[in-house]
């Protein structure tokens, strides 16, 4: 499949689609830092087969997909002190920018409303969009994510040390072991990849495109985003929220969390499930999230 490109709210998103463009859309969106490839091509199939036009994309200032030069990015622990003593602070960007991001990518694809897909901060950024413009959007999915209420519990001791420690002017070599690192502490314990797929993979999106500063602007972007509390209250669409039971990234709590919040939404909790897509978990996704967007066509 060949990127397109698309302006879509003022900036260049490369995006790919699948499916009969009369099908009703479904739209994926990736978490911090992450390229739309890290969608399956599998769980993209899954949908197709069910009679699903499917578009994943690059969020902006990662993957293929405009980036943000021009736009300094503040350091990460004056953006945690400024957050917690609520101090006005000036950003790249923030979660609302991405969410209307997706708000004009389906008004340049002329879609009137679509299903929302999200995975972590892409759950961030399609919980936006469910409760800000819930017109555009059919049923919302988010996976792995949080409603960022400040009283959860945060990432496991060792991963945030780990995170924190991330190189920024490395080799490739480094940067590769340390990518490899990271997605052996926060994924799936009872899924884990072999060495050599994992890598494959890891190398697939070192080559499309190695962009760190837009990882940390990201990141900044969610920091300062606060919590999405009485966004969640305000979401009408039929909501799934999939969270794994061993998830030290974004503890389970967040996604339980992020279901009571949410009128009506079903929670579905994986044993075994960490912070990732795991392949042998795909039919199951596509089962999980069919079943929420089905239910929202008979809801119209």
């Amino acid at each position: 499949m060949t990127e397109k490109y698309i302006n879509a709210n003022g900036i260049d998103l490369a995006y790919e689609e699948y499916g009969n463009p009369q099908d009703p859309a479904i739209l994926l969106i990736m978490g911090l830092g992450t390229q739309m490839i890290a969608w399956p091509d599998a769980f993209c199939a899954g949908f197709v087969a069910r009679g699903y036009r499917v578009i994943r994309f690059d969020n902006r200032d990662i993957g293929l997909s405009q980036k943000m030069d021009n736009m300094p990015t503040p350091r990460l622990l004056k953006v945690m002190l400024f957050s917690r003593l609520k101090l006005p602070l000036t950003l790249p960007y923030t979660l609302d920018d991405m969410a209307n991001d997706v708000v004009g990518l389906l008004d340049a694809l002329k879609i009137e409303s679509a299903h929302l897909v999200g995975a972590s901060m892409g759950g961030m950024i399609a919980q936006l969009v469910a409760g800000h413009f819930p017109f555009r959007v059919l049923s919302l999915t988010s996976i792995m994510s949080t409603s960022g209420r400040k009283s959860l519990p945060g990432p496991d001791r060792k991963i945030g040390l780990h995170m924190l420690r991330r190189p920024v002017k490395a080799d490739a070599q480094a940067m590769h072991e340390h990518a490899m690192r990271t997605w052996r502490l926060i994924g799936s314990p009872a899924y884990p990849p072999t060495d050599e797929a994992l890598s494959e993979k890891l190398s697939r999106s070192y080559k499309r495109s190695y962009y760190p500063a837009g990882h940390s602007r990201q990141m900044v972007a969610i920091m300062a985003g606060g919590d999405r509390v009485e966004v969640l209250k305000k979401i009408v669409a039929p909501t799934l929220v999939i969270h794994g039971k061993a998830d030290p990234l974004v503890p389970v709590s967040g996604g339980v969390d992020t279901a009571q919040l949410i009128s009506g939404a079903k929670l579905a909790l994986i044993e075994g499930m960490g912070h990732d897509l795991p392949d042998e978990l795909i039919p199951h996704f596509v089962e999980l999230i069919s079943a929420n967007a089905d239910k929202a066509a008979t809801h119209l």
